[in-house]
């Protein structure tokens, strides 16, 4: 498996996605610790992060065990996004991802993200005030085009390479597919034959055979996977291993993926507080659950559930085969399954 080197920084060619509201610090370290390449922050607007709000700082925070990790920045203003750029280089961001990928329609109406497959120009002028404005690497995360008449992902890499930007992640279908459908790794490849950089296949990767499919039809350098990090934060190393050595490596034994769950659960406490650690860890339980004896009423419990030692409890009896079945309220929700709750940026 060859690596990926750009300016001195060396990973493997396995990279966590940028998911709002999952790859926040405790998830990334999670992945990090657990094996991946790269990881990358969740998408920060460049406004927020120019009046360094609360929320975009903590977005940005990083530790020296997720090294090395990227920080994603959203806009289009050159110079405000130049500016964003340079204070998440002092914050100790390794690289600075530009993201004209994100087709949600909040995003999209700012014109940001996928919206700047629409104006080339303007993205080739964001790109070049973002490199000139740090020492680190810069990279940019796309999808194939706004839709199918508009597939100019390899237009864009070339003005991608002149600007300066040292590696490209593709997204397998249009900002007007959504996530609908199948990501279309094949049309990657016209992406990969258009530049000398480094480019990751991402989309609908969540499995060793789906691995060996993407980087076979798109001829890509490595993968960027998202969605199918949810519930296995084990998985990229999985896909290294897979790799490197094409060895197939386990999941970790139910006591390891127990002990995981729970590291997980207090981290995302310590990070946002009690309360809305709690909130946040429900989809994270929820997708860690999938596939387990008792998972439907484990995900009603945890949805109510408000004190920490009742949750661990509960976790623990999940993990065990001890759960005690528990007749569903009607009131009951079930959180969405995974993939629902937050998408790849």
């Amino acid at each position: 498996m060859l690596g990926i080197q750009i300016d001195g920084l060396a990973f493997a060619p396995v990279v966590l996605a940028p998911m709002s509201g999952v790859t926040d610090l405790p998830f990334r370290r999670l992945v990090k610790r657990l094996g991946a390449g790269l990881v990358v922050s969740e998408m920060i607007a460049s406004q927020s992060m120019i009046r360094q709000t609360k929320e975009s700082l903590k977005l940005s925070s990083s530790t020296p065990e997720e090294f090395p990790m990227a920080v994603q920045l959203a806009g289009h203003e050159p110079e405000v996004m130049a500016e964003a750029a340079r204070l998440n280089a002092d914050r100790g961001a390794a690289l600075i991802d530009i993201n004209f990928g994100c087709p949600v329609k909040k995003v999209v109406n700012k014109l940001a993200g996928s919206a700047m497959m629409r104006e080339p120009a303007l993205a080739g002028r964001i790109m070049q005030a973002v490199v000139e404005a740090v020492d680190l690497p810069v990279t940019m995360k796309m999808r194939l085009g706004w839709d199918d008449d508009c597939r100019n992902a390899p237009e864009l890499a070339r003005i991608a390479r002149e600007c300066g930007v040292r590696m490209l992640t593709v997204h397998g279908r249009t900002r007007c597919q959504l996530y609908n459908g199948r990501a279309d790794w094949q049309a990657v490849r016209a992406t990969v034959e258009a530049t000398d950089l480094p480019v990751l296949v991402n989309g609908d990767i969540g499995s060793l055979q789906d691995i060996d499919r993407a980087l076979v039809r798109s001829g890509a350098a490595g993968v960027m996977i998202g969605r199918g990090a949810q519930g296995r934060p084990w998985f990229l190393r999985q896909a290294i291993a897979w790799l490197s050595e094409r060895r197939k490596e386990p999941d970790p034994s139910r006591a390891e993926q127990r002990d995981i769950v729970l590291e997980h659960y207090d981290a995302l406490l310590g990070h946002h507080g009690s309360v809305m650690g709690n909130r946040i860890a429900r989809k994270h339980l929820a997708w860690y659950a999938t596939g387990l004896a008792g998972a439907n009423d484990f995900r009603r419990r945890i949805n109510r559930a408000e004190d920490p030692r009742e949750v661990r409890a509960l976790v623990s009896a999940l993990y065990a085969g001890t759960l005690s079945p528990e007749t569903a309220r009607p009131e009951a929700q079930t959180p969405l399954g995974r993939g629902s709750e937050a998408l790849a940026a």
